[in-house]
């Protein structure tokens, strides 16, 4: 099998990488500049972990995202919660803050063409089963809807593998630990900081899973 992945170079596309990179015979990893605060992070951190384990990579700039508007793309401030929100109304509201208008449509047309032109069997994303509970397009059925636009917006037909579909972000870690997934190399914060901002909603999750997993955060350790 051979896979495009959307690596954001997040918890979640760290641990998918490693799942495709173990099961693929070639894989070609993409990250997206759409204006977002931890742009200049997210890609460099996507680079290390491509150097890490020799996969191609590729920064793509999508600067027009940004006019949609979102905490993620503007100087607005981001949404604060507390641990014990996260499962909450509150998270909901949190995440319409920071919602970006179809953002997983645009990266997934982007990918199926790279897909079609290559001629890969799938496209590999971290969607997750926590984030789904507040985020559309990170449901399975998302997936499934968006396999069958597939059928028909291709000609080789690749398919969206989204192996964490089912896992909360305390499975991740598991995972991650278990496959040994770069979580050492991966960024999860909102924000481009030297240090992860410890505050935002990403940061939260995160430091809940690891807690909860019973492993140390390796970005926290270094």
């Amino acid at each position: 099998m051979r896979s495009v992945i959307l690596l954001s170079s997040g918890l979640d596309s760290a641990v998918a990488f490693k799942h495709a990179y173990d099961r693929c015979s070639e894989i070609l990893a993409l990250t997206f500049d759409y204006g977002q605060r931890a742009a200049a992070k997210e890609i460099g951190h996507a680079i290390q972990i491509c150097r890490k384990f020799d996969v191609p990579h590729e920064a793509i700039e999508l600067p027009w995202i940004s006019r949609f508007g979102g905490a993620l793309t503007n100087k607005t401030a981001l949404p604060e919660l507390a641990e014990h929100e996260l499962d909450s109304r509150a998270a909901e509201k949190s995440a319409r803050q920071v919602w970006v208008p179809a953002r997983n449509l645009v990266f997934l047309s982007i990918a199926a063409g790279y897909a079609e032109d290559r001629n890969y069997d799938s496209i590999t994303v971290g969607f997750d089963l926590e984030e789904a509970a507040t985020f559309p397009d990170n449901t399975y059925e998302f997936v499934e809807r968006f396999n069958r636009v597939l059928e028909y917006g291709t000609l080789s037909h690749p398919k969206i593998d989204a192996p964490l579909i089912h896992l909360n972000k305390t499975e991740i870690v598991r995972l991650g630990i278990a496959i040994d997934a770069p979580l050492g190399l991966s960024w999860s914060c909102y924000e481009s900081g030297d240090l992860p901002c410890g505050v935002c909603e990403s940061c939260l999750r995160r430091a809940r899973a690891f807690a909860e997993a019973g492993f140390e955060d390796p970005v926290l350790d270094t």
